[in-house]
C-alpha cells in the first residue's frame, strides 16, 4: 500500500528549504552558491533529478556544469547494472580531491544503488567522505537531511532500505529540458523478474493520482513541452490497486483531451499487461506518437521461463502483430539481455531469429550484470567472453536491420521536432521524428522548440541526415 505523503508534510520540507537558504546565504555572503547534480541510469532518475534540481535552487544554490568550484555535488545513482554502479562509485572518488580543495564542498549519494544495504554499508565505511546519503524513498526528505548537514557539519546516512512506498506530490522541480520532458505516472515493480533489483530498490507498484499526472502533463503543455514520455517501471499496470475501473488506457484518453500541439509517449510497457484497450488506444489516440517500446529481453521460451518475464516468445510476436494491424507504420523498440545464466547457443539463435521476425527499429541491448539479491544471482553464470562475442553478433544484426529501415527514409520529407544543437556538430540541429528516429541537419536557432520538415539526404545506422524545407 502506497504512503502519500500529506500536504502539511511536503509544507515542512518548503520551510527545511527556507531555512537551508538562509544558511546558504550568510555562507556566500548574500550571494547563491553552486550544486552539481550527476544522473545515473533511466529516465525515472532523470525525473528524479529534476526534482532534486528545485530544490536546490530553492535552497539558494545555482546550477554548475561540473565538479570544479561547486560547494554541493549530489550523484544520482542505478542499480539496474554493475557498470552503472562503477561508473558512479568512480565519480564519487573523482570528487574527493576537489574537496581537498574545497574542504566546505558538501558530497551527496542519493538513487537506487545507496537503497542497497551492502552498497550503503559500504559507502559508510569506505567512502568516509560522502557526506549525505539518501534512497529513492527519501528523495522527498532531502531538504530535511541537507538542512541537517548544514546545521550540525555531521554526516547523515539515510538510505531507506525496504522502500515504504512513498508517493510525494507538489515538490519544486526544474526540467532539463523545456521540450522533451519526463512525468512519472507511477512508481516501483511487483513483477520481480529474476535478474531485476528494481522492486527491491523502488519498492512496489504504486500509481499517482490520476489528478496529479494530468495537472503536471497540463502544466508541462503550457510551459512548452511538445513531446512527453510518461514513466513507469509497468505503465500498462498503472492504476491497479488505486482504481477498481480505470487503468493506463483510461489515463491517455484523458491526456489527449489536454489542449495544446504535443506528443505522449510511454515507458516501460510490460509485454504480459499489454492489453487490447491499450492497444486500441494506440491506433485511435491522436496524441500519441506512433511509437511503442516492448522489452523482450529473450527469444528463448526456456530462458524467459527462467527470467520470469510471464509471456513465450509466440505471445510476445502475436502482441507485435497485434500492434502492427492497428499501427502498420509503428516504431517499435525493445530491451534484450545476452548471456543470462543458463543461455546456450541454441537460446540465443531465438533471439537472433526474434530480431529477424520482429524487425525492431531499435534496440536496448545489454550483457546480462550479476545482481545481488536476486535469483539469477544463484544461477550458474555465463564466461564473460561468451556474452561478448553474443553481444557482438546481436549488434551487428540489428544494425543491418536499422540501416535498411533508414535507407527508406532517404528522399522523403519528415516532420521533426526540434530538439537543439547537434552534440557532436554545432553547425547542424538536431530533432526527432514521431517515429523517435534522429534527424540531424542545418537551420536556424529559432526554430528550437518548433516542428520542421525535412527532406532526408543521406542515412546511418542510427541517424538520418537532411535538409530543411523553408515553411511558407
Amino acid at each position: 500500500m502506497a504512503k502519500r505523503i500529506t500536504e502539511a508534510e511536503i509544507a515542512r520540507q518548503y520551510d527545511f528549504m527556507d531555512e537551508a537558504a538562509a544558511i546558504n546565504a550568510d555562507l556566500a555572503a548574500g550571494g547563491r552558491r553552486r550544486a552539481f547534480i550527476r544522473t545515473f541510469g533511466c529516465q525515472q532518475n532523470e525525473a528524479d533529478s529534476e526534482i532534486l534540481a528545485g530544490m536546490v535552487s530553492r535552497m539558494g544554490y545555482d546550477l554548475c556544469d561540473g565538479v570544479a568550484g561547486a560547494d554541493l555535488v549530489l550523484i544520482n545513482t542505478c542499480a539496474v547494472r554493475e557498470h552503472a554502479e562503477s561508473r558512479a562509485l568512480s565519480l564519487t572518488g573523482r570528487v574527493k580531491a576537489e574537496k581537498k580543495k574545497n574542504p566546505d564542498l558538501i558530497i551527496g549519494l542519493c538513487g537506487c544503488m545507496v537503497t542497497q544495504s551492502h552498497i550503503s554499508e559500504d559507502i559508510k565505511k569506505k567512502f568516509t567522505y560522502v557526506d549525505i546519503l539518501f534512497g529513492t524513498s527519501e528523495l522527498w526528505r532531502f531538504p530535511e537531511i541537507l538542512l541537517e548537514r548544514l546545521k550540525t557539519g555531521e554526516r547523515v546516512i539515510e538510505p531507506g532500505i525496504g522502500s515504504r512506498g512513498i508517493v510525494a506530490e507538489g515538490l519544486p522541480q526544474i526540467r532539463a529540458d523545456k521540450y522533451r520532458v519526463w512525468i512519472n505516472v507511477m512508481y516501483g515493480c511487483n513483477n520481480f523478474c529474476s535478474y531485476c533489483v528494481v522492486p527491491y530498490v523502488r519498492g512496489r507498484e504504486r500509481s499517482r493520482l490520476r489528478e496529479d499526472v494530468l495537472r503536471e502533463l497540463e502544466e508541462a503543455v503550457k510551459a512548452g513541452a511538445r513531446d512527453i514520455t510518461l514513466l513507469g517501471q509497468n505503465v500498462n499496470s498503472y492504476g491497479r490497486g488505486l482504481y477498481d475501473d480505470y487503468g493506463f488506457a483510461d489515463l491517455l484518453r484523458d491526456a489527449a483531451k489536454i489542449e495544446g500541439d504535443f506528443k505522449l509517449r510511454f515507458m516501460t510497457s510490460h509485454p504480459k499487461d499489454l492489453t487490447p484497450a491499450l492497444i486500441a488506444e494506440l491506433g485511435s489516440n491522436p496524441k500519441l506518437a506512433r511509437a511503442l517500446h516492448l522489452p523482450l529481453q529473450s527469444g528463448s521460451d526456456r530462458i524467459l521461463k527462467r527470467m520470469n518475464r510471464g509471456y513465450t516468445r509466440d505471445t510476445y510476436l502475436s502482441l507485435v502483430k497485434a500492434v502492427r494491424e492497428v499501427v502498420p507504420d509503428i516504431a517499435l523498440t525493445t530491451d534484450i539481455i545476452v548471456g543470462f545464466p543458463g543461455e546456450t547457443e541454441e537460446d540465443f539463435s531465438e533471439t537472433l531469429d526474434i530480431l529477424r521476425l520482429a524487425r525492431f527499429d531499435n534496440i536496448y541491448s545489454f550483457i546480462y550484470s550479476k545482481r545481488r539479491g536476486t535469483k539469477a544471482a544463484d544461477m550458474p553464470q555465463i564466461p564473460y567472453p561468451v556474452k561478448s562475442e553474443r553481444y557482438t553478433r546481436l549488434t551487428d544484426l540489428q544494425a543491418e536491420i536499422e540501416l535498411e529501415f533508414n535507407r527508406g527514409f532517404e528522399g522523403k520529407i519528415l516532420e521533426v521536432l526540434v530538439e537543439g544543437k547537434s552534440k557532436t556538430d554545432d553547425t547542424r540541429l538536431t530533432g526527432r521524428t514521431d517515429r523517435g528516429k534522429a534527424v540531424h541537419f542545418e537551420g536556424p536557432d529559432c526554430i528550437i522548440g518548433s516542428t520542421a520538415h525535412v527532406r532526408i539526404v543521406r542515412s546511418e545506422t542510427y541517424a538520418l541526415y537532411g535538409e530543411l524545407i523553408p515553411s511558407d
